[in-house]
């Protein structure tokens, strides 16, 4: 798959604490922190888990209907499988997990795919994500779409951004 760019370093839509490559055509744009709503909706909208949503990268430019999700959190001790577990867990009506590890541009980190049952439409549909732990704290990359067919068809960018991934230049 084509890069569109790097996401995550100076000069990108969102600072990140890693950088990575986004696909061709794919639009970042950072998320929340502009003060339009109270801290108790974002903290309920913008929060999975032990992470907050920060950025989303838009598949619709290049045809398909979801996003590439980046959440950060907080430095602590949670090592990578504890910090993607507990996005897991925090997204609810999850099953069929899998969790697996990696490794990219220095990075080790935890990986899974699951299946989600999304009450609004009535059906499940795979997603995956996987998680890496910095020094200024965890980033989770998550991979939804409309549907499993949706999810499916934008996997050539997620797997770009998980091959790409390295630690951002303020590591």
């Amino acid at each position: 798959m084509p890069s569109g760019g790097s996401l995550g370093g100076a000069g990108s839509p969102c600072a990140l604490p890693v950088t990575f490559d986004i696909a061709e055509e794919w639009k970042a744009e950072a998320v929340g922190g502009d003060g339009e709503v109270s801290q108790e909706i974002a903290d309920a909208v913008l929060r999975q888990g032990p992470v907050a949503l920060v950025c989303e990268v838009d598949a619709k430019p290049a045809g398909s209907i979801g996003f590439l999700r980046v959440w950060t959190g907080e430095a602590g001790d949670d090592d990578a499988r504890t910090v993607l577990e507990a996005f897991v867990a925090a997204q609810g009506e999850v099953s069929k997990e899998k969790y697996g590890s990696f490794t990219a541009g220095g990075l080790t980190g935890a990986e899974v795919t699951y299946r989600y049952d999304d009450e609004f439409l009535e059906e499940s549909k795979e997603e995956r994500a996987l998680a890496v732990v910095t020094a200024q704290g965890p980033v989770v990359l998550h991979l939804g779409g409309l549907d499993t067919e949706e999810h499916r068809a934008m996997l050539p960018a997620y797997e770009l951004a998980r091959k790409t991934l390295r630690p951002g230049s303020s590591q």
